[in-house]
């Protein structure tokens, strides 16, 4: 055999090793592929679709154009749902966020114990939402609840909670305090990546602990903070599990969230269009939310890789 044939040999043999690397890749990849198009891109574009059209399921679908979205502009209880999800949102979120950082900052003292407090506070948001919901409506219970016994205890007359219209918000974002512990262990990272040669410094300078935090955690949690603020609105414009199961909505629909009334729409009144084009309202409202906050980003959020440059 020549050297120019063994070179031949060598490199049929290394295409060949390729053509088998990129067909096992296919291969591995194949059932994401199927799943991305069969129940996320191909539901996508059936609900654009329908976004302009008129469909009860019992009868064929009739285009109506942009039908659905004039509908949605003088539906009034979309607008109580879009309401009650704002309110959620711009006040649950940055409570969550306060909470979640303040038992971050708990959690990494040095404390004895402390692998078994991070390990409890980060339970209940592993533990599934239909499973939360059942345990709150029992801790809410206006008369048998854990929760007015205790204020009882204190003397004070708890409130219908769940079952009071004026209450019943604040109550749903009261329990979701309960699922702080995802926002926590992400704010619990980024704490113990803060270089403590920059506390030194500051302690060098005669910053005390409040200075320490203001001047120092805080500037390099901002892109955690950052994170946990988007993915916190996000999740927020969806909420759907607990005013399903606790309040269905009520009562007097002061629990009547976006994504309910989507739901209600489509198994309940049967109008899969215009539950399509709420579909893609609301994605237009997250999107142009997320936009406006990563525009806004530039101006509060600080990462150390920019010192660097």
């Amino acid at each position: 055999m020549t050297a120019g044939q063994g070179l031949s040999g060598a490199g049929t043999g290394y295409r060949g090793l390729r053509r088998r690397e990129a067909l096992d890749a296919y291969v591995m990849i194949t059932p994401w592929l199927l799943g991305l198009v069969l129940f996320t891109a191909g539901p996508m574009v059936a609900s654009a679709i329908l976004a302009f059209m008129k469909w009860d399921i019992m009868s064929p679908a009739v285009w109506t154009g942009l039908g659905n979205f004039r509908i949605a502009l003088n539906d009034e209880l979309l607008a109580k749902s879009l309401g009650n999800t704002a309110f959620y949102t711009f006040i649950g979120v940055p409570i969550n966020l306060v909470n979640a950082l303040w038992l971050a900052i708990l959690l990494n003292t040095d404390i004895h114990g402390k692998a078994l407090y991070r390990t409890w506070y980060y339970l209940p948001s592993v533990v599934p939402s239909v499973a939360n919901a059942i345990v709150w409506i029992w801790i809410l219970h206006p008369q048998f609840g854990v929760m007015n016994a205790f204020l009882s205890l204190l003397g004070i007359q708890g409130p219908n909670w769940l079952w009071d219209s004026r209450m019943a918000k604040p109550s749903l974002m009261l329990m979701n305090l309960w699922g702080i512990g995802s926002s926590c262990i992400i704010f619990l990272a980024g704490l113990q990546n803060v270089p403590q040669t920059l506390y030194e410094a500051a302690s060098i300078d005669g910053a005390g602990t409040i200075r320490r935090f203001q001047h120092v955690t805080v500037p390099m949690l901002t892109p955690v903070i950052f994170f946990n603020l988007i993915m916190g609105f996000i999740g927020s414009f969806q909420v759907f599990t607990s005013a399903y199961i606790m309040t269905e909505g009520g009562p007097r629909n002061a629990t009547l969230f976006y994504v309910l009334y989507l739901y209600r729409n489509v198994w309940e009144y049967f109008k899969i269009g215009y539950a399509s084009a709420l579909a893609w309202i609301l994605f237009a409202i997250i999107m142009a939310l997320t936009l406006i906050q990563l525009r806004l980003a530039d101006r509060w959020v600080f990462y150390e890789q920019e010192l660097r440059k």
